[in-house]
């Protein structure tokens, strides 16, 4: 039992003993860009190597925020990225179980099409996108044109769907008997269940928002819809550039990206696991 738990113990310190360098490794870069942001532009290309913050972090901000509006466009950032997040899981968990529990015509087909539509690159239907989207539908600078049309997630659907076809049958069919009606199963019964898989699902679809440039760029043509990541692109001149100011929005930008997986990183890998496993 003794030589057991020498055993355990010897192979944790091998394992932190790997990870740890690959994880400074990792967040090195994450410290560069806050030491970055808290340093004048001059001090940035410095040739000499500072590993500590500076005190210039305050100044960075203020002139990113008087170029960019930036604290609107990260209100308007965390709004469309919640929103989207919020409506992307129940939309894909509402996919995922009609493909898991229900026998219809043709849903072979919609799962390899599901499947099939992963391997495209956004940019093989942005264009035509943007052109239902702002020409017919004439949705362009509004908050519809930057939550609707990303909404459905292949990987979601799919995702979700292994989730809900693990759960026992027998336990939906004795809901059925007692009358429970199919709507109380969904939502009472099998989204509770899933609840590890929809958390997992959550911050990968809220990260997919928090971090899209493209589209938001493409559809909105006014100051005041502008999301976060596209507020930084503009500092990016043909003459300047505002390394100050892009290092300091990068840190915000960050930030909280750093802090919701830590606070939710349970859940995370809980739903991964719970997912890879059939």
């Amino acid at each position: 039992m003794k030589s057991k738990s020498q055993s355990l113990l010897l192979r944790k310190i091998a394992l932190h003993a790997v990870l740890t360098p690959l994880a400074i490794v990792w967040l090195f870069p994450l410290w560069m860009m806050f030491i970055f942001s808290t340093m004048p532009d001059y001090g940035i290309f410095s040739p000499e190597i500072v590993l500590l913050p500076s005190t210039n972090f305050v100044t960075n901000f203020q002139d990113l925020e008087a170029q960019t509006g930036f604290t609107r466009a990260m209100f308007t950032s965390i709004s469309v990225a919640v929103i989207y997040t919020v409506l992307s899981v129940l939309l894909t968990s509402m996919a995922g179980w009609a493909l898991a529990r229900y026998r219809f015509a043709g849903r072979s087909v919609v799962v390899a099409i599901i499947l099939g539509t992963i391997t495209l690159p956004f940019a093989v239907v942005v264009i035509p996108q943007f052109i239902m989207v702002a020409r017919e539908f004439k949705l362009a600078n509004t908050w519809v044109a930057l939550i609707v049309p990303p909404l459905f997630n292949s990987l979601g659907v799919l995702f979700m769907r292994q989730s809900f076809s693990m759960m026992p049958n027998e336990l939906f069919d004795a809901a059925r008997v007692e009358g429970v009606k199919e709507w109380q199963i969904f939502l009472r019964i099998a989204l509770p269940l899933a609840r590890p898989t929809m958390a997992a699902l959550a911050i990968i679809l809220f990260l997919v928002s928090w971090n899209n440039y493209l589209w938001p760029l493409l559809i909105n043509s006014r100051p005041a819809m502008m999301t976060a990541p596209v507020a930084l692109g503009t500092l990016i001149g043909l003459t300047k550039v505002s390394w100050g100011g892009i290092m300091a929005g990068a840190t915000m930008l960050t930030a909280p990206i750093l802090i919701i997986f830590v606070l939710l990183q349970r859940h995370f890998i809980a739903g991964i696991a719970a997912g890879a496993i059939k």
